[in-house]
């Protein structure tokens, strides 16, 4: 009788060990082979990564030196650095190449109130009277920035409170000029000019004012 039971013990064990296997012991195709993880104490802390153009609010101050600026500009780079820990000449000048076309933009257009925000009083005074003249004359620009082939900060100088950094553009513009009528008096949009502008913008940057204004401007 004994026998008889283990018989059938073993019976019953073996018929719900197929079972476990036809469930769980076969693949389907779509698992996902296990992946070996180091043990907790050799996995290495995940490296954080300081938003560009942020620095820690303490500590020292890593030194500036970019590739995107000339060996003259690095010093004054560094004390603007220095007295503004959030500067970051990578951004500065993308900031200052969106500049460049938005301020040609708006003298070519004749947006006064454009220029009065993005340049400083002589610049815009500059800026205003050549577009009076040209409306006088009844002349309406058609010019267009083709591309900027480079950007390059030249110069950067640092007196507190005020931070100033001298670009150098060099780009290809398009420019057309039209009389009153409608003729065409000189240009083409077809060719582009090559163009070396040397501008200067600066900034208080104890003033909380995040905008660099263009301060001066100069032709190669």
């Amino acid at each position: 009788m004994v026998t008889v039971e283990i018989v059938l013990l073993a019976m019953v064990a073996a018929f719900l060990g197929l079972r476990l296997y036809s469930v769980l012991g076969k693949r389907t195709g779509h698992e996902q082979e296990p992946v070996a993880r180091p043990a907790i104490e050799e996995r290495q802390p995940a490296t954080v990564h300081q938003p560009v153009g942020q620095r820690e609010a303490s500590g020292s101050v890593p030194v500036i030196d970019s590739p995107l600026a000339d060996s003259a500009a690095q010093s004054g780079l560094r004390a603007i650095g220095n007295a503004d820990r959030t500067f970051d000449p990578a951004l500065f000048l993308e900031g200052a190449k969106s500049a460049y076309g938005m301020i040609l933009d708006a003298f070519w257009k004749g947006d006064k109130e454009r220029l009065r925000f993005l340049c400083d009083d002589d610049v815009y005074d500059s800026f205003s009277d050549a577009v009076d003249q040209r409306a006088e004359r009844g002349e309406v620009l058609e010019n267009r920035l083709v591309r900027i082939e480079e950007a390059r900060i030249i110069d950067a100088s640092y007196d507190h409170p005020m931070a100033r950094i001298v670009v150098r553009f060099d780009a290809d513009i398009a420019a057309l000029t039209k009389d009153a009528n409608g003729n065409i008096i000189g240009g083409s949009l077809t060719d582009a000019v090559d163009t070396h502008d040397i501008w200067t913008f600066f900034r208080d940057v104890k003033s909380g004012d995040r905008n660099w204004k263009l301060d001066e401007t100069d032709a190669v």
